[in-house]
């Protein structure tokens, strides 16, 4: 019998955004195969987003189906928090907060003041995402940093998924600081840094666990750099549309696995590898739309194939696959 996931990993990294909910909304089928993967595996939810403190996650979590607690939760301000720590800052240290409440609730469990002023005297600024920043926060933290502060950003990601599409992330505010002081921040604690990823694979006790992310830049390249293998599922940043993109992949942003979404946990990993099998090996009438591209990454990624000497079969594949996904679910 083939290995399931459950065999085959002791705990699942879940990024939040675009692979369990996109705002307020559930990712479809997210939530159902979730619940019946998790009775057998150890799972935490790891997210860039700093806007909220995991208790908020949590509710989030537990009003779409999950049953959930606050060590289901690893958010990039915990990834701050544990750089002050290793740096040597010292308990008590104030340190000036852009972004949500999410930040102030982690410095203060780790034991830092968090303040909003940098006339305070702040030694350090920590920058994360919050729907409600503006002007005048960016101003204080790029006042502060000029005057001395380390800068700590959470994360770099450009965007956002919301469930009426890309949005701002974090990272282009960090931008918008860096212009203004000219220069990058001191420290990102975020994916794609191993940081998150170790956090939350130490808090499940997990030796081999999965992470499962919708993005190339910060989840699975996170997941290579922390030398765990990933899952990519096409329910946020990318979709069915962009599966040209794999194709010229660098190492580091290459996923072990590929599915169109959750309801591949159900199955084994094998099931939805890139590809060491033969999709024509299968029964016609059970082939994944995505065979094609996994058999054909696998060609390319390992260097058997040039993909400029397969591009018509690699563009008619990933045609075929976003057909053949939208037939399935409509």
């Amino acid at each position: 019998m083939t290995d399931s996931f459950a065999a085959v990993f002791d705990g699942l990294i879940l990024d939040a955004d675009g692979v369990i909910y996109r705002g307020p909304e559930p990712v479809p089928y997210a939530i159902e195969a979730l619940v019946d993967a998790v009775r057998e595996i150890p799972w935490c939810v790891v997210t860039n987003n700093a806007a909220n403190p995991p208790g908020v996650v949590t509710a989030k979590l537990i009003g779409l189906g999950l049953e959930a607690t606050d060590d289901n939760v690893v958010t990039s301000p915990h990834g701050a928090v544990a750089y002050l720590i290793d740096a040597g800052f010292e308990p008590g240290s104030k340190i000036l907060v852009v972004g949500g409440p999410g930040i102030e609730d982690a410095l203060v469990a780790g034991g830092f003041v968090p303040v909003r002023d940098r006339h305070i005297g702040p030694v350090a600024v920590v920058q994360g995402f919050g729907p409600e920043v503006g002007w005048h926060e960016l101003a204080e933290a790029s006042y502060a940093i000029a005057g001395g502060a380390v800068w700590i950003a959470t994360n770099l990601d450009r965007n956002i998924p919301t469930q009426y599409g890309l949005a701002p992330g974090n990272g282009a505010l960090v931008g918008a600081v860096a212009e203004a002081v000219g220069r990058r921040p001191d420290a990102v604690t975020g994916k794609p840094e191993p940081l998150l990823f170790e956090l939350a694979a130490g808090r499940m006790g997990a030796s081999r666990p999965l992470v499962v992310g919708d993005r190339l830049d910060t989840d699975i390249e996170g997941a290579n750099r922390a030398g765990m293998e990933s899952l990519l599922v096409l329910t946020g940043v990318l979709t069915v549309d962009d599966l040209g993109l794999l194709a010229g992949l660098e190492p580091v942003a290459r996923p072990r696995y590929l599915a169109a979404d959750l309801r591949c946990l159900a199955g084994a990993p094998r099931d939805v590898e890139i590809c060491e099998h033969d999709p024509l090996t299968v029964d016609p009438l059970e082939v994944d739309p995505l065979d094609p591209v996994r058999a054909l990454l696998h060609r390319i990624w390992s260097g058997s194939v040039d993909v400029s000497d397969v591009r018509e079969e690699w563009q008619e594949a990933c045609r075929a696959a976003a057909e053949g996904l939208r037939a399935r679910d409509s």
